[in-house]
């Protein structure tokens, strides 16, 4: 992956972060994540972003205070940059955050004009800007497993693109942008290195139809 010209170097990463607790929004490095912003103090967060250095972290919150007035929030997440946005006559802001790096939460800072921030901790992610080098253990059975998931979801994919992407973009991607479990997606960008990724996605993605050919057979 060919690094963005716009983007920090790893040195120069901040120590600080706005960050927007989303459950099922992960980003990854050079992964592209569409978001509408409407809240009052994500509105805050963005046009501070925008004067500053632009980066953004995304991270979920922990399931089980998902309802929660202030969720606790998982200890790793991405940052991306705002890379393009727009203001809507209503008073929304559509943008588009491309994932920078990974980050483990170091602590969790006072909030500002509304929103939360963190000290993030980036030592673990260095890989994030060494980029993903070597293919799959097994890309055809992959791909199988991928098509059986897609055909359960109801996602539409382009093949050709997907089947000439190298490894590690092709599995960023789709942690971002697969319909899977938000605690599955955050098992995904906890993993380091892209082969295991790869192999946990997979697993995923077999349990799910699995699961769904044993529920209809309990069905019959």
């Amino acid at each position: 992956m060919t690094r963005n010209p716009f983007f920090p170097h790893f040195n120069d990463l901040p120590t600080q972060l706005p960050i927007f607790p989303l459950a099922g929004a992960v980003v990854m490095p050079g992964v592209q994540l569409p978001l509408n912003i409407f809240e009052p103090r994500y509105l805050n967060m963005v046009n501070d972003a925008l004067a500053g250095d632009r980066l953004i972290g995304m991270i979920q919150p922990r399931s089980e205070t998902i309802e929660d007035e202030v969720p606790q929030i998982h200890r790793v997440g991405c940052a991306g940059r705002i890379t393009s946005y727009s203001e809507t006559s209503d008073g929304r802001i559509v943008l588009v955050l491309t994932g920078v790096c990974r980050f483990q939460v170091r602590r969790e800072l006072e909030t500002r004009r509304g929103y939360r921030r963190v000290e993030p901790d980036w030592e673990r992610f260095t890989i994030d800007y060494q980029g993903s080098e070597g293919g799959m253990v097994d890309q055809e059975g992959f791909l199988t497993s991928l098509r059986a998931y897609c055909n359960l979801r109801h996602v539409e994919i382009p093949w050709d693109d997907a089947k000439k992407m190298p490894a590690g973009e092709l599995v960023d991607l789709l942690c971002s942008h697969l319909p899977l479990e938000p605690e599955d997606k955050q098992a995904l960008i906890e993993t380091l290195d892209v082969k295991d990724r790869a192999e946990l996605m997979r697993g995923l993605m077999d349990m799910a139809s699995a699961s769904s050919i044993g529920t209809a057979e309990h069905r019959h």
